[in-house]
């Protein structure tokens, strides 16, 4: 609340509406006059949103849609451009603790991974039909896996015997490629934490839709609006700072946040999930689309909360 401002007459987008969570909190800076629109790809998810939501004094306006698709539904609403957009990556928390959505290995179930149970194609599609490269390449490529090609390997090996259907059956072979038992706890991750991560990623094609998410905000945004992103990982997070830093070195963005904001120690201990999110602010410049537009280079901007953060 503290980065991203609400003002009481705002339009504010929550892109990764989930739960409900963040857009109550959002919400409730909002007045009569506010607008908050939410969009998320679980139907489920929305149901719930809504009853949460019920109250607020604001305007509501929620889509079952990909964060890709912001610029659509604000053209749809005729609103155009907000105040606030925000973003938080990945997915929720109930939707890893039920193992029937299969993002989770904690508990066995299908091996599914969509955000959307009506999408066409589920991890074990993937899994089963990739090749032993293509594979290799996905868990590499997604999360970042040293060991991608181990896995890709002993999948494909053991394939011969029959489809893997399962989140228990996957987690065991991915802990027999890396030769860990995960209940030794040699390692402060699960072995398939990584491959699982890089298979839901697929499945969602999530790369994709926050690409599409930060090229269009900039577009969506008031001079002076705010763009605040959660991300959970290292391809994610990398991704929003590269496009934040390209952003303000064209004059458009100022970033807000110095250093990516974290967890303090009292959260995250409440709640481990949150040990890995990271959040990133910027403001959208007034002269930005000036600026582009003749060429020039932005003037340095001396405020106190510009960032030079590289790592």
């Amino acid at each position: 609340m503290h980065w991203l401002r609400v003002q009481p007459d705002d339009v504010v987008v929550d892109a990764t509406i989930g739960l409900g969570g963040h857009s109550a909190a959002l919400g409730s800076r909002l007045g009569s006059g506010g607008t908050l629109i939410g969009l998320d790809r679980d139907p489920e998810a929305l149901r719930k949103a809504g009853t949460v939501l019920a109250g607020l004094a604001c305007r509501v306006v929620i889509r079952q849609a990909n964060f890709g698709e912001c610029a659509a539904l604000l053209a749809e609403t005729g609103i155009g451009r907000a105040n606030v957009i925000f973003a938080d990556l990945g997915v929720n928390s109930e939707q890893l603790d039920d193992p029937a959505r299969g993002f989770s290995f904690q508990a066995d179930g299908p091996l599914d991974m969509r955000l959307d149970p009506d999408a066409p194609t589920q991890a074990s599609d993937l899994v089963n039909r990739l090749s032993e490269k293509e594979l290799g390449d996905l868990i590499y490529e997604n999360a970042q896996e040293p060991a991608s090609r181990k896995i890709a390997r002993r999948i494909h090996e053991a394939r011969r015997s029959g489809r893997i259907m399962t989140t228990g059956h996957l987690a065991r072979l991915v802990c027999e490629a890396v030769g860990v038992d995960p209940s030794s706890r040699r390692s402060r991750i699960h072995p398939a934490t990584r491959t699982f991560q890089a298979l839901r990623i697929a499945v969602n094609d999530e790369m994709s839709a926050l690409d599409r998410f930060l090229e269009a905000a900039p577009d969506l945004l008031h001079a002076g609006g705010r763009i605040g992103v959660i991300s959970f990982h290292s391809g994610e997070d990398r991704r929003v700072k590269r496009d934040f830093l390209r952003r303000r070195g064209e004059g458009v963005y100022r970033i807000v946040t110095k250093k990516p904001v974290v967890a303090d120690e009292p959260e995250r201990d409440a709640n481990p999930r949150s040990r890995s999110a990271k959040f990133r602010v910027a403001v959208r410049e007034p002269a930005g689309e000036a600026w582009i537009a003749a060429g020039g280079a932005p003037e340095p901007d001396e405020g106190s909360d510009e960032t030079g953060d590289e790592s």
